[in-house]
């Protein structure tokens, strides 16, 4: 989803050639990019050390930190596009390349402005991921987002994806973090406009945006969709070199 209403053809110019065309011509140019980016992005020791990777409490993350491939996302809970990267790309890449040990899987949230409940969307996932339920959470988003799009009752489906007693918990870190109240006004905000200031810095200028780090090189950010065949062929030649 872009920042603002660009047309198709400017969304499509973030996009990697490897994203759009076909499988087997996509892989070919990935590999074509690799080569140039090892030689001119500006290099960080590991992966586990980037900017982008937080070091502690990290707890919006899949997987191992010591994997090989580490895979930065800055979403929206609200975005379509978000959840058809999510649905159709990161989850089964979460049951394969991340269960494997291949990919770690960091998440950071980036509400856009237009969407009406995506900023309290990025709240009660910050509040979930507190209390070990992120994961649980964040499915629950993409998979009802229709729903609670429309109603803004959130909190319907967070108490739904996890044990009574969890949702007690994170309803006391939501005290004070009502739809009604503005961003920066609840203690879960510091760590939300955290993400969003890293987002900038990218700069981020579409929903879902993401940026790959392989071997301490971090690689172009990229956004749009990306089926996870196309993806995890990209993998597979980056674990080749």
């Amino acid at each position: 989803m872009q920042l603002r209403n660009n047309s198709q053809q400017e969304t499509r110019g973030h996009l990697p050639r490897w994203i759009w065309r076909s499988s087997v011509a996509a892989v070919v140019l990935a590999i074509v990019v690799l080569g140039a980016t090892l030689h001119a992005e500006p290099r960080v020791t590991s992966p586990q050390v980037s900017p982008l990777v937080p070091t502690s409490d990290a707890i919006e993350t899949y997987g191992s930190s010591s994997a090989p491939i580490t895979m930065i996302v800055f979403t929206d809970y609200e975005c379509p596009s978000c959840r058809a990267l999510y649905e159709n790309t990161l989850r089964p890449m979460i049951n394969d390349y991340v269960a494997s040990g291949k990919v770690y899987l960091v998440h950071h949230n980036f509400p856009l402005p237009q969407h009406k409940y995506g900023y309290e969307a990025a709240r009660w996932a910050t509040a979930a991921a507190r209390v070990g339920e992120f994961a649980n959470v964040e499915a629950a988003l993409y998979d009802n987002q229709d729903a609670w799009s429309a109603t803004g009752d959130i909190a319907k489906y967070i108490s739904a994806a996890m044990p009574a007693s969890e949702f007690r918990k994170v309803e006391t870190l939501m005290r004070g973090c009502s739809f009604s109240d503005q961003p920066g006004s609840c203690p879960l905000d510091q760590s939300i406009n955290a993400d969003r200031a890293l987002g900038q810095e990218i700069p981020v200028r579409a929903t879902p945006t993401y940026v790959i780090v392989y071997k301490g090189h971090r690689l172009p950010a990229a956004s749009g969709a990306v089926s996870w065949p196309i993806l995890k062929q990209f993998f597979d030649s980056l674990m080749s070199q």
